[in-house]
This record gives structure tokens, sequence and C-alpha cells, in this order.
């Protein structure tokens, strides 16, 4: 949303996801997120404010698009904007697009705000398990943060085993879709990498896939390789966390011209 680049907190991160970069674009595609916390009593006040600023943005003719989640577990007071996944270069043409509204966020939109967080997600798609071109805009997503260890051996480890997940997953025609993204320049608290599975339902938000992961990963490379995966993921990892966002469509902003 606004120019100034703030820090991005650990659950905030999760809901980024929007789009999911071609495989020929130009690497490597960012996807720039904002999340804002609002307390109970100014929600609608705060919502009325991203309607105007989003007007703002389409009288100055802003082409980019940004994809509004409104959280529903975790802090349900909560509202994260996504960009589609773009190159570096294009968050320069958003900062002086955006300049001329930045009075009508600060006037209509900062008063109602608790505060918020930002950063950087690198789409990977060689972590992840998606129809080539499908963007992640589906009505739910289930997003689950993984804080690493330090050092460069998990963070390592982590990306050796969501290679071979994700191969395992393509080589079975697994059903079920995922994306997985590296966080960027999101600072200290944030997870270093977020996974997003989308749904269209609380239904099928809930339903477990007929093999279960680490069975298609067994089932590829044998029980004793999938173990010693699943073990190498778990030293890898500090931390974990889920939680549930809902595609907001009121709150959205598709770009001019689109």
């Amino acid at each position: 949303m606004k120019s100034s680049t703030l820090w991005l907190a650990s659950v905030a991160a999760c809901s980024c996801i929007s789009a999911i970069a071609a495989a020929d674009a130009p690497k490597p595609m960012l996807i720039r997120d904002y999340t804002d916390f609002v307390a109970p009593a100014d929600q609608q006040a705060y919502e009325a404010g991203i309607k105007s600023y989003n007007q703002c943005l389409n009288q100055h003719g802003f082409k980019y698009t940004w994809t509004a989640w409104s959280h529903e577990t975790g802090d349900t007071y909560a509202y994260s904007y996504t960009t589609e996944a773009v190159p570096w270069s294009a968050f320069d043409a958003m900062h002086e697009t955006s300049k001329a509204c930045d009075q009508i966020f600060r006037a209509s939109v900062n008063p109602h705000l608790k505060s918020e967080v930002s950063g950087f997600v690198e789409a990977r798609n060689d972590l992840s398990h998606m129809p080539k071109g499908m963007a992640l805009t589906s009505p739910y997503i289930q997003v689950v943060d993984f804080k690493l260890k330090h050092g460069h051996e998990p963070h390592e480890a982590f990306i050796d085993v969501a290679k071979k997940i994700a191969a395992a997953a393509e080589k079975t025609k697994w059903p079920s879709n995922y994306m997985i993204g590296e966080m960027q320049q999101a600072g200290p608290d944030a997870p270093d990498f977020v996974v997003v599975i989308p749904a269209k339902s609380w239904e099928d938000l809930g339903k477990d896939p007929e093999t279960p992961l680490w069975t298609m990963v067994e089932n590829v490379y044998g029980k004793q390789d999938a173990q010693a995966m699943r073990k190498s993921l778990n030293e890898a990892t500090e931390s974990s966390s889920s939680h549930v966002d809902s595609y907001n469509t009121e709150l959205s902003y598709k770009g001019a011209g689109k």
C-alpha cells in the first residue's frame, strides 16, 4: 500500500501470495505484501478509507493489482494486500504512480491502524506444485509459515526437501496444489518460507488429500528416503504456524485498464 518500507511480522507474512510467476518470466519475481492490523471499533472506517485510496489509485492510472485478504483465523482484525509477482523494477513504477495518493492513505486509513507491516516474497516455482499460470485468487488460502534455524545448512536442507517433494508431486500428478514463497527484506521476525494452499470452500480447506503428502513422497522415493527427508525438514525448522485468509473482493484493487 504506502510507499514506506516496514517490517513484516511472521503471522502477517503468511497471506501474501496472490499470483505465480510464469516459467519464462525474468527472475527473481517478487510479491509485495502489506498487512494492516485494525481495532474492532475502527473496522468500518478503515474499510471506507481503503476504498477511497483505491479510488484515488484508479483516478491516477495505477496499473498494478492489489489483492486483499481478510484474516479468518489468527488475528481476525487483520487485512493483507498483495501484488502480483513482478520484477524488482516494477516497484519503482508503483512508488512513483502511487505517490499522488499517499495523502489520502495518511488521512483516511492511518488514523484507523493499530500497526502495519510489510515485506517481499519471492515466488519459488521450483519448490511449488501449481498448474502453470494459475493465480492464487481462490476464495480461501491456508498459509503455513516456516521459521528456520540459523545458518546456511537449514536453509539448504529446506530447499532440498521442498524440491524433492515438488518433483514427486509432479511425477505422481498429485492433485493437491500449493505455492512456496521465500521471504526477502522482511525483518528479523519474519518466517523464511511460506506455503500457500488454495481452497474453494471451508469444506475443501478441511479435506485431506486421498494420498497424504508423505505417503505420496514414500511412493516415489521409498520409505527410508522419505523418512530421511522428513527428519531433515524437522531438524531445519525452528517453528511453524498456519492460518486461513479469505479473498476480499470489496477491498481489492484491479489495475487501471485491466
